[in-house]
């Protein structure tokens, strides 16, 4: 059997990849993934307790993450479908939005 500790330092590892990427990586979408890797560690955390702790709550949360990860995804695509259109990049340290 698998034990808790490994799901937590597995868990731990993808929060790190994801930390890794939001902060070397210059394009808005790969941030943007980055951020949805994070959000899932943190989710593999939640079943991993729950299912540890024999309570559902931790999977209640999950739910609601990813709830609000698939509305935090659609927003932010379009806001970067929309600057995209406005200044022909997603590159991070070419967009100054304060100056259109």
């Amino acid at each position: 059997m698998i034990e808790l500790s490994n799901y937590v330092i597995l868990s731990a590892i993808i929060f790190f990849i994801g930390v890794l990427g939001v902060v070397t990586r210059r394009s808005i979408i790969v941030i943007l993934l980055s951020i949805e890797l994070m959000l899932n560690a943190v989710n593999i955390n939640f079943v991993a307790f729950s299912h540890y702790l024999q309570s559902i709550t931790g999977q209640v949360f999950v739910f609601f993450t990813l709830t609000v990860a698939a509305a935090e995804v659609a927003v932010g695509l379009a806001l970067i479908v929309a600057i995209y259109r406005n200044r022909k990049t997603v590159n991070v340290e070419e967009l100054d939005i304060m100056k259109w």
